[in-house]
């Protein structure tokens, strides 16, 4: 499933404008964003939690070549899934 095939789910589950639609579901994902970007950790219960993870730097390869390369610390989100999502996943 993609953002639009989802503004279009919320659309006909709620009987919603698409235009309402893809307002609320861009409203979610903005705040998601925005938290993330705070360091936040965002938890869904039923679902999973997001959170930002670091990352030191190290020592990596070039796949073409095999000569070392540095790579620099980053930061980037990381989900964990829910208990109750993975039971329905796993069946």
């Amino acid at each position: 499933m993609n953002k639009s095939e989802l503004i279009e789910a919320l659309a006909q589950q709620k009987d919603f404008s698409f235009k309402k639609s893809e307002e609320i579901i861009n409203t979610i994902f903005d705040s998601m964003s925005s938290a993330l970007e705070a360091g936040e950790r965002i938890e869904i219960r039923g679902f999973g939690s997001f959170v930002v993870k670091d990352y030191k730097p190290y020592t990596g390869r070039n796949p073409k070549t095999g000569e070392p390369i540095k790579v620099k610390p980053k930061r980037l989100p990381f989900f964990k899934v829910g208990k109750e999502l993975k039971e329905k996943v796993d069946g």
